[in-house]
């Protein structure tokens, strides 16, 4: 360009539109003026107060649009900014303006189209609108010559945050702090498995507190490396997730590093997947040393790879002609940081595992059978030992509701006593680097003599759970225990009979062909017969002796 030229660009930084005015007669001019001299599109981002925050110079058929840092979104609906922008041959709005428009959340966007005729031209505007199922995000208006254009922008605005704002949150109050978040499911399973899956992602949402908005399952041919959803859909998903003033994404899946960066860089929502949620329920659970340690542990080795700088200029300077330089970069500092502290908690859960490992000789020592209540999280499993040994341990219907292990003597009849244990629920899709978290858990059922697995029976997916349940105690090497199948919230059938016959047809079935105990943990005479097979197991032969 010539030295005019960025003389002009320079100048437009200087301009200043008043407050309730899209853009004014001469800034507009100058810009099309310009634009058509450089034969290159134009653009300014404008704020609220009038100022020109940037120039942005394109090429014949488009332009890019810099990363906003000055102008986060935050908890706004708005950013605060409008596109003033050429059209070259006086085409109108873009597909690619209206999903600036949407993705970046601009207060407007409008076209200048230029006209052949020199000093002529036309101008069409897009604005967000707020949701409605099966329309666009956004509405545009006709085009019109500029001479016509009037519009009040400060009262425009401000109608338009107003109408967003009842269609993103209605009558309800957003409390500070609260998270707001979309589900997304990108899978190949079955569409029943997938819905099911999303399910349980709603319950895990409604534990770690995020009020769940909207719910997305994509189930395409093959995984996008970057997105794990196709581009197009993931650009919808974040459109949606702004409209309705989510703060949060949720993936089904678990999301590698890339493609949480890929993601991020895309929205500036949180992004995090059913591992991560999984993590922050269990930090905000954990009371004992033992749970707080193993989930620190945990969340760092979650974190550790996914650690990132910003490009090249972040990697180490290595010694050395042509390798001097500053050294360690923070990236590098933080991992190793993380390394070390690693390092230093596994030394002390070695050393917590040793104190468990004394506790547990103890209790086999004195010779009282060990029982291990094991099942799918929120099957009721602290709610059976409160009752059996009127305990007060945390109950919630809650996932996850309690993650460190209790332990309980029950007292039987003639001064006869078992020491029975609460362990962590299970769960589908658990991974390994969690359950690796939870080895005084799993110690725990190392010495069990006897396996109690509790079922929800009045959940319609109990034999999906059943079978997890069996699959992760295989993957511990815990197949050839004895186990105990009791078929818990048994009071719930007569009304699952009128709501879901079909369901409690198959409870009953399943009961009769596994040889289950139903019971109801909150109802004490219930627990007779539970009560008697463990008799029957441990003491059949002093029954048979007398």
């Amino acid at each position: 360009m010539k030295p005019s030229q960025h003389k002009g660009l320079e100048r437009l930084y200087r301009r200043r539109v008043p407050p309730h005015e899209v853009v004014t007669t001469d800034l507009a001019r100058e810009l099309v003026e310009l634009s058509r001299e450089i034969r290159r599109q134009l653009g300014l981002l404008v704020n609220r107060s009038g100022d020109v925050e940037y120039v942005i110079v394109g090429d014949e058929r488009g332009l890019y649009i810099p990363e906003l840092s000055d102008y986060p979104l935050g908890k706004k609906l708005l950013r605060e900014l409008r596109l003033i922008h050429t059209h070259l041959k006086g085409e109108s709005l873009t597909d690619d303006d209206l999903t600036d428009l949407a993705l970046l959340r601009l207060d407007l966007v409008a076209a200048l189209q230029l006209s052949p005729v020199e000093g002529q031209f036309s101008i069409q505007i897009g604005y967000l609108a707020p949701h409605t199922p099966g329309k666009a995000p956004y509405r545009t208006d006709r085009p019109q010559p500029f001479s016509r254009f009037d519009l009040d922008f400060s009262a425009f605005v401000e109608t338009l945050e107003t109408s967003l704002h009842q269609a993103a949150n209605g009558t309800r109050v957003v409390k500070k702090g609260e998270e707001r978040g979309i589900l997304i499911s990108v899978t190949k399973a079955s569409l029943d498995e997938a819905e099911d899956s999303i399910e349980e992602l709603k319950e895990l949402a409604r534990t770690a507190g995020v009020e769940v908005l909207d719910t997305v399952i994509q189930r395409p041919r093959q995984f996008n490396p970057r997105f794990l959803m196709g581009e197009g859909k993931m650009r919808d998903v974040v459109i949606r997730a702004l409209q309705l003033n989510a703060s949060l994404l949720v993936f089904d899946q678990e999301l590698s590093p890339t493609q949480i960066r890929s993601i991020s860089a895309m929205t500036e929502l949180k992004v995090i997947d059913r591992s991560q949620l999984i993590l922050d329920i269990f930090a905000r659970r954990a009371q004992s040393l033992d749970g707080k340690v193993q989930v620190e542990l945990a969340q760092l080795k979650y974190l550790l790879p996914r650690l990132t700088g910003r490009g090249v200029q972040m990697s180490r300077l290595m010694g050395g002609i042509g390798g001097r330089g500053p050294g360690e970069t923070k990236l590098e500092i933080d991992r190793r940081r993380i390394r070390d502290r690693i390092a230093r908690l596994e030394k002390e859960l070695k050393e917590l595992s040793h104190g468990r490992y004394q506790r547990r000789q103890k209790r086999v020592r004195a010779g009282l059978p060990i029982i291990s209540i094991v099942g799918y999280t929120n099957a009721g499993k602290s709610t059976l030992l409160n009752t059996l040994t009127q305990s007060d341990v945390f109950t919630e219907d809650l996932l996850f509701a309690t993650l460190d292990t209790s332990t309980r003597r029950l007292r039987f009849p003639r001064d006869r006593e078992v020491i029975i244990t609460d362990t962590v629920g299970f769960i589908r899709s658990l991974p390994k680097s969690l359950m690796g978290a939870f080895k005084a858990t799993l110690e725990e059922l190392q010495d069990a003599d006897l396996l109690l697995h509790l079922v929800d029976c009045s959940n319609p997916r109990f034999e999906e759970h059943i079978s997890q349940v069996e699959t992760i105690l295989e993957e511990l090497d815990l197949g050839a225990k004895p186990r105990l199948l009791v078929f818990n919230k048994a009071d719930l059938l007569p009304d699952m009979k009128k709501r879901d016959p079909l369901t409690a047809m198959k409870v009953r079935q399943v009961s009769r062909r596994l040889d289950a105990i139903a019971i109801s943990a909150t109802d004490r005479k219930s627990l007779a017969p539970l009560m008697d097979e463990l008799q029957r197991r441990f003491w059949s032969n002093e029954a048979a002796a007398e």
